[in-house]
């Protein structure tokens, strides 16, 4: 029997790639590249994209504007079966929470996280309410729902009742190409476009959002180098986020350290940035997965981060833990700045458990997802 053919929704995508682009973005790649019979469906700004990253695939930009919730989410329920109709697509995989609810295609749909139940509070409580909702609908009407961790599996399970056993968990890879240890050319660009100069610093890499907990890596590194002659820079990089807490905590550190918000740095320059670090610091309070954790370790860098969800499924003994309170994280960042040798044998180990976690693999068990789904949809219609 041919394999399914199968449409990839990426007009949830933002332009600026978070966690769920680079997925989206690595998976199209990795999927083409092993020779998937794959159909990306993008917003227009992202047509030229997937044509260079996934050049044996069909893609569709879309032809109205997607960029909105409310516009992607009518689109999605509207335009998107027909489109599915017309191409004579087997599987629609839906790659963050929402699905169309109507058309003849089996549905895959992937969820990134439980937090929206668990943790309601680190998000907007519109958000939160949306995307419950979602994760309720798509365990009930999809075909097959991917997460990406163990600890995601297992909270929904919690907090929904489904079984874990009825989940596909596949975890994302790393893009080795783009995070490597970085030669001195690499990290003197990202210092550059950070303004750095020589200074050492401690990195962070991810939305300014309560989840992150970055309030607590302000406070706690102001406490750990307040007293050191030549202290280290602390580098925030990513989106700006929501969380109001961060300036708050920025106006209370000491006016000699130095807090540099480095905001959404050029793709390119992350490997320098995050290799370039003395160490990195990713304090969560809990992710679906922590593929900012994982990337960091491609690019040989020290990694400190804690023990909430997944993460520990990513960074195994490869990373160093710390609690979330600004204490527990100004005693680890103290410990690892202290301690080189420390730092560069994590740093080793890090780089060698990276390894482990490819998108070739990944793209593999989605391959083996879809086909599952498409035969659980042929099974229900017959």
């Amino acid at each position: 029997m041919a394999e399914p053919r199968v449409l990839i929704d990426a007009t949830a995508v933002p332009a600026d790639r978070g966690g769920v682009g680079r997925y989206v973005d690595s998976l199209v790649a990795a999927l083409d590249a092993d020779g998937a019979r794959v159909t990306v469906v993008c917003q227009p700004r992202d047509g030229r994209l997937y044509a260079e990253l996934a050049p044996h695939a069909s893609v569709v930009p879309t032809a109205q504007s997607t960029a909105t919730r409310t516009a992607r989410l009518t689109w999605e329920q509207t335009t998107l079966p027909m489109l599915v109709r017309r191409l004579g697509v087997d599987v629609v995989h839906s790659p963050h929470y929402t699905m169309p609810l109507a058309g003849r295609a089996a549905s895959v749909v992937t969820l990134h996280d439980a937090t929206f139940f668990t943790d309601a509070m680190l998000h907007s409580s519109v958000k939160a309410r949306f995307f419950r909702a979602w994760t309720v609908t798509a365990l009930r009407r999809a075909e097959l729902c991917v997460v990406p961790s163990v600890a995601t599996a297992r909270e929904l399970e919690r907090v929904t009742g489904t079984r874990t056993a009825e989940l596909e968990i596949i975890q994302h890879g790393v893009d080795v190409e783009r995070f490597h240890p970085p030669a001195p050319e690499e990290i003197r660009a990202a210092r550059d476009v950070i303004g750095l100069g020589d200074t050492p610093y401690v990195a962070f890499l991810g939305a300014l959002e309560p989840r992150k907990n970055v309030p607590a890596l302000i406070r706690g590194f102001a406490e750990a180098v307040g007293g050191q002659a030549e202290p280290p820079a602390l580098v925030l990089a990513g989106q700006p986020g929501w969380d109001s807490q961060v300036e708050k905590a920025l106006d209370a550190v000491p006016h000699r350290l130095r807090v540099i918000r480095a905001g959404y740095l050029p793709f390119e320059t992350l490997a320098g940035f995050l290799g370039g670090a003395e160490l990195v610091a990713y304090p969560s309070l809990g992710e679906g997965f922590g593929l900012p954790v994982l990337e960091a370790m491609a690019s040989g860098a020290c990694v400190l981060t804690t023990r909430r969800l997944s993460l520990p499924e990513v960074g195994g003994d490869a990373v160093a833990y710390c609690g979330v309170g600004a204490g527990d994280v100004a005693a680890a960042l103290g410990e690892l700045l202290a301690d080189p040798t420390r730092r560069a044998t994590l740093a080793e180990a890090a780089q060698l458990r990276a390894k482990e976690f490819s998108w070739s693999g990944t793209a593999e068990r989605h391959r083996e997802a879809y086909e599952k789904a498409w035969h659980r949809h042929r099974a229900h219609r017959s």
